[in-house]
C-alpha cells in the first residue's frame, strides 16, 4: 500500500514534535540549516514553476472552442473568486473569536524565537514573483494568439521538467521540511497552540467546502431546473474518489461520466470537465485564502478586505499553475503569499503543513464544482443554439 503525502505530513509533525521536545540543541540546529536550504531551493523554484505551469495553460485554453471556452473559464475564474471571498468573509468574522485564546505574543517574530541553523546558501531566483506572473501572461497569450504549436510544445517540456522537480525533488522533501519546523517550535514552546489552531480551521474549511457546493448547485440546479441535492449525490462519486487521489486530473474519468448524468448535452461535459479540471480551483482557493489568514493572525498581521482582495484576485489567476500533484496548489501560492502576503520561511512552512492535512478535501470540492458548472454551461450553450448561435 502506497503511504501518501497526507500520512507523511502527519507522521513529520508528530515526530517533529515528539524530537523537538526532547533532543538537544545541535540536533535541531542541524535541522534548521536543512530547511535553510530547502526553503531556499524552493524560493528559487517558485518563478520558474509559476512560468512552467501558466504558459502551456493559458497557451493550451487558446486552443479550445471559442464561446465556450470564454465562458467556462470566465465562469470557473468567477467561481474561484466568490470562494475567496466566502472564506476571507467567514474568517474575517469567526477568528476572534475562535481563535480568541491564542496566545500572539509568542507567534509575533516565529523567526526570533526560532533557533538558526549552521550555515546559509543563498539561491537567487532568476526573476522576482511578479515578473515571472507578467512574463508568463505575455508568453501565454502569445502562443495562443500566434497559435504557435512549436512554443507551445517548448512550454510544455519545461512544464514537464518543473513538475518532475516537484514530484520527485519537493514533494518527497517535503515531510523533512515540515518535521525540521515543528521540531524547532516545539523546542521553542510554540507547538501547542499552533495545534489547537489547525483543528479550529480544518473544522472550518471543511463546513465552507459543504456550503459553497450548496450555493453551487443551487445555481446549477435553477439552471437545469432540478433538484440540486439530487445533483450532488450523483456528483458524489467524484467527491469520494477525489478524497483518495487527491488530484483533480486523476478524477476526470469519474467527474465525467458523473457530470454527463446532469446535463442534456454530453459532448459540452466532454469539453468543460478536463478544462476545468485545470482552472477551477474554488475548494483549494477556500483553503489557501483560510489557512492564510489563520497564520497571519497567529502572527499578530492584520488581514483587511484591501490586503486579501488582490491576493484572491490574482489567487484565482496562479490557480491555473497549480499542478496535478498532492499539495501542488499551495506551491503555486507561495509565490503570492511571500510577495502580497509577506509570508516568510516560517509562515510558508506552517501554510503548507495546514493546507496539505486537508489538500484532499480541496480537490474533492473542486472536481464537485466541476459538475456544477459544466450544468450551467450546458443550459447557456442549448440557449446559444435555440437562438440560433454557435457555442462550439
Amino acid at each position: 500500500m502506497k503511504f501518501g503525502l497526507l500520512p507523511r505530513i502527519i507522521l513529520a509533525i508528530v515526530l517533529g514534535i515528539l524530537i523537538g521536545l526532547v533532543s538537544p540543541v545541535p540536533l535541531i540546529r542541524g535541522f534548521a540549516t536543512f530547511n535553510g536550504l530547502f526553503g531556499n531551493f524552493l524560493g528559487f523554484i517558485i518563478p520558474l514553476l509559476i512560468i512552467g505551469f501558466i504558459v502551456p495553460g493559458i497557451g493550451a485554453i487558446g486552443k479550445g472552442a471559442g464561446k465556450l471556452l470564454g465562458w467556462t473559464a470566465a465562469i470557473a475564474y468567477i467561481s474561484t473568486i466568490g470562494a475567496g471571498l466566502l472564506a476571507f468573509i467567514t474568517a474575517k468574522a469567526l477568528y476572534p473569536s475562535i481563535l480568541a485564546n491564542q496566545s500572539l505574543k509568542e507567534f509575533a517574530n516565529p523567526e526570533k524565537a526560532l533557533l538558526k541553523p549552521y550555515f546559509k546558501i543563498e539561491m537567487e531566483p532568476l526573476m522576482g514573483i511578479m515578473t515571472a506572473l507578467l512574463l508568463s501572461f505575455v508568453i501565454g497569450i502569445g502562443i495562443a494568439a500566434l497559435k504557435s504549436d512549436l512554443l507551445l510544445k517548448v512550454s510544455n517540456d519545461f512544464r514537464d521538467i518543473i513538475h518532475l522537480v516537484i514530484e520527485k525533488v519537493i514533494i518527497p522533501l517535503l515531510p523533512i521540511h515540515i518535521l525540521g519546523i515543528f521540531a524547532n517550535m516545539a523546542h521553542a514552546g510554540q507547538v501547542g497552540s499552533i495545534l489547537s489552531i489547525f483543528i479550529k480551521v480544518f473544522a472550518m474549511i471543511i463546513v465552507l467546502h459543504v456550503a459553497y457546493l450548496i450555493i453551487q448547485y443551487t445555481i446549477a440546479g435553477s439552471a437545469q431546473k432540478r433538484n440540486p441535492f439530487s445533483m450532488l449525490k450523483t456528483m458524489s462519486p467524484a467527491y469520494f474518489t477525489a478524497l483518495g487521489t487527491q488530484s483533480s486530473a486523476a478524477t476526470i474519468p469519474v467527474t465525467l461520466k458523473q457530470a454527463k448524468k446532469i446535463v442534456k448535452r454530453e459532448r459540452v461535459a466532454d469539453f468543460t470537465i478536463p478544462l476545468l479540471a485545470t482552472i477551477h480551483l474554488s475548494g483549494s482557493t477556500i483553503t489557501l485564502v483560510s489557512c492564510s489568514m489563520a497564520v497571519m493572525f497567529m502572527q499578530g498581521h492584520s488581514y483587511e478586505l484591501t490586503t486579501m482582495l488582490p491576493f484572491i484576485l490574482m489567487l484565482g489567476i496562479t490557480m491555473v499553475a497549480a499542478p496535478g500533484v498532492p499539495g501542488g496548489a499551495v506551491m503555486a501560492a507561495i509565490g503570492l503569499l511571500e510577495s502580497m502576503l509577506g509570508f516568510g520561511p516560517a509562515m510558508t512552512a506552517l501554510m503548507i503543513a495546514l493546507y496539505i492535512t486537508q489538500d484532499s478535501f480541496g480537490t474533492a470540492c473542486n472536481v464537485t464544482g466541476d459538475g456544477a458548472i459544466t450544468a450551467i454551461m450546458d443550459k447557456i450553450s442549448r440557449d446559444s443554439v435555440e437562438d440560433g448561435r454557435t457555442a462550439m
